[in-house]
């Protein structure tokens, strides 16, 4: 299996955010999609590692910040290859709180979407959480950043634990 095919499909860039209790996450993901237009529904995948599938499962609600091709590495950085567990990634940036009570980066953001989750789908590594939208706006008029964007333009790699992420092709396991 070509395992590169998969890079073929579109993908966005997004910040992911959701609380627990007075705690606030966020992390980068790429894998946004709108299910349906009425009601207006998105899913989104991630990682049951990050610390943001913990928040998403406690509060059931998330906010899905849609990136700029203007987002600098080092903002994907802190949101895509830094953990929650460890600093606080809203310290130096600009966001509000939602109607759903989740956090809102809207640095670098084009638009969001809040949404309460109605469903979950387990895909071993990850979950699907497919959410109601409750809010949405447009932030700037720019460019969205995609995956390829990021990855062929910025020269930007995925972690571990995103679903694009794809081994070496010298490393072990790679089929």
């Amino acid at each position: 299996m070509d395992h590169l095919a998969f890079q073929k499909i579109s993908y966005g860039m997004y910040v992911i955010c959701s609380r627990k209790e007075n705690i606030f996450n966020g992390q980068i993901a790429n894998t946004v999609f709108q299910v349906s237009s009425e009601p207006p529904t998105i899913a989104v995948s991630i990682n049951k590692q990050n610390l943001t599938y913990e928040f998403i499962m406690t509060s059931r609600k998330f906010a899905a910040s849609i990136i700029s091709q203007s987002a600098p590495m080092t903002f994907i950085g802190l949101f895509g290859f830094k953990s929650g567990r460890n600093i606080n990634k809203f310290e130096n940036i600009t966001f509000k709180i939602g109607l759903t009570g989740v956090p809102i980066v809207l640095d670098y953001a084009i638009a969001y979407i809040e949404a309460e989750v109605i469903n979950e789908i387990d895909c071993d590594t990850h979950a699907i959480f497919i959410g109601k939208a409750i809010d949405s706006r447009i932030v700037h008029f720019e460019e969205p950043m995609t995956y390829a964007y990021y990855r062929d333009v910025k020269r930007g790699k995925s972690p571990k634990t995103a679903p694009t992420h794809i081994m070496e092709e010298n490393s072990p396991g790679r089929s």
